[in-house]
């Protein structure tokens, strides 16, 4: 591990009762095939249990935030708060990526296959939390970690379906349905880049760029209501 437990500790603003519950945490599957003698379960368990923690935290606190807000504008908004991409660059934040114990073939792996982990990683510190302090702290350490987010989140209306948004705008606007085009795609299989055009009949509006092609085509739409200003 890149750093002690203790340290990742303070990182969260924790202190474990149980200590084997944050060492399953973050403890992969794979690495437990190859050291089967781990004291630990991997996370998957915790995992599980952490997704249904942090889907209530997470509706709980939108819920008490926007009381005029209907219920698919904040069904969205947790969406963008709990997706795979918000997960683990929270858990990157935190350190995760330094001390999550993976096989050595995992380890290398820096592509989506690391984000799902990460996010999942997450997922799980959140049920080992749960289970050792309680709610009340499992909420804390999603509004210190993970909820700030949210700013973000509103500000850029990261949580609106950009492409169903698009088309409904360029229609209103043109009477055209947008479509979309690979440009290009680079890097190896496991960390592809795709690079992915909006376009309006024949004209290329905007580009956007994911780690797949829905990713990419999201960011795109998402460039292209930025340019129109139809946020």
């Amino acid at each position: 591990m890149a750093f002690s437990l203790k340290q990742f500790e303070k990182a969260c603003g924790l202190r474990f009762i149980n200590k084997n519950l944050l060492v399953e945490a973050l403890t992969h599957r794979s690495y437990i095939n190859e050291n089967p003698n781990h004291p630990t379960n991997h996370n998957e368990r915790l995992e599980f249990l952490g997704d249904a923690v942090l889907e209530l935290v997470t509706t709980e606190y939108l819920y008490d935030k926007f009381p005029k807000k209907s219920e698919g504008e904040l069904t969205a908004i947790r969406a963008a708060i709990v997706n795979t991409v918000s997960l683990s660059l929270a858990a990157s934040k935190l350190g995760i990526n330094d001390i999550l114990l993976l096989s050595r073939g995992e380890a290398r792996d820096r592509g989506r296959a690391r984000m799902v982990i990460l996010a999942n990683a997450f997922e799980a510190l959140v049920g080992a939390i749960y289970l050792d302090q309680g709610y009340k702290s499992a909420r804390e350490f999603l509004e210190n970690h993970l909820l700030p987010s949210l700013k973000t989140i509103i500000s850029e209306k990261l949580w609106q379906d950009a492409k169903s948004l698009f088309q409904e705008k360029a229609q209103e606007e043109w009477s055209l349905t947008p479509s979309y085009k690979t440009i290009s795609e680079i890097g190896p299989d496991h960390a592809k880049v795709f690079t992915v055009g909006l376009y309006v009949g024949e004209k290329l509006l905007a580009r956007g760029q994911g780690h797949s092609k829905q990713e990419a085509e999201t960011a795109a739409a998402r460039a292209g209501l930025k340019k129109k200003n139809w946020g």
